[in-house]
C-alpha cells in the first residue's frame, strides 16, 4: 500500500502497489554449476529442453491476475486507484489493453526495463512507459480466452492421439469405455 499522509502524520488517502516479478520454468542448477565450472563473461546459456525461460503465463494469469481481481475489486468498490509494476516483456505478452486517458483510469501500469547506462557501463532498472486503463475493461480482456479455429485444435488433438496410437496402447480408456461402464 502506497499512503500520502499530512504534516502531522495522518493519514490522508491510499492506493495498491502490486510488483510482479516473472517466474522461471527450467532447471536453473545445471546452468548455474556449468558457469561455476568455467566462470566467463562469455558464459551462454545452453538451449534446449528444461532450459530456464520466462513462465509469463504462471506469473499473470496464475498470479498477478487473481491477485488484481480480489484486492483490485475492493480497492475499486472503495474508488481508490491501483499501480502494477512490471517488467515491459512481461506486459507485452498480455492481451492489449484498453487504453484509457489518466484522469479516469483506475490502474496505472508502470514498466520497467532494463536500460544500458553507456557512460557508466551498467544497467539500469528504469521506468521506461506507463499505461493507463480501467480496472474492469483491463481484467476482462485479461481473462476472457480468445479461443482460436476448434478445427486446427482438433489437428493437434488428432496428431497427438496417433502419436500414443502408434506406439502402442493410450494411457487412459477412451471416452467411450468410460461412457459405457
Amino acid at each position: 500500500m502506497l499512503v500520502a499522509y499530512d504534516d502531522k502524520g495522518r493519514l490522508t488517502d491510499f492506493m495498491s502497489l502490486e510488483v510482479q516479478g516473472v517466474y522461471i520454468s527450467g532447471n536453473l542448477r545445471n546452468p548455474f554449476d556449468a558457469y561455476l565450472e568455467s566462470p566467463s563473461a562469455e558464459f551462454t546459456w545452453r538451449s534446449g529442453y528444461n532450459t530456464p525461460k520466462p513462465d509469463y503465463l504462471s506469473s499473470s494469469r496464475k498470479r498477478l491476475i487473481p491477485e488484481m481481481l480480489y484486492k483490485g475489486g475492493i480497492l475499486k468498490s472503495w474508488r481508490k486507484k491501483q499501480a502494477v509494476a512490471l517488467q515491459k516483456t512481461f506486459f507485452e505478452t498480455l492481451p492489449s489493453l484498453p487504453v484509457v486517458d489518466k484522469n479516469v483510469a483506475d490502474i496505472a501500469w508502470f514498466l520497467y526495463d532494463l536500460v544500458h547506462d553507456e557512460h557508466q557501463n551498467r544497467f539500469r532498472l528504469t521506468l521506461v512507459e506507463t499505461v493507463y486503463t480501467a480496472f474492469e475493461a483491463a481484467l476482462l480482456k485479461v481473462t476472457t480466452p480468445e479461443p482460436g479455429d476448434m478445427s486446427d485444435f482438433l489437428q493437434q488433438l488428432q496428431g497427438k492421439l496417433d502419436e500414443q496410437l502408434e506406439s502402442g496402447e493410450p494411457d487412459a480408456p477412451s471416452l467411450m469405455d468410460i461412457i459405457s461402464q
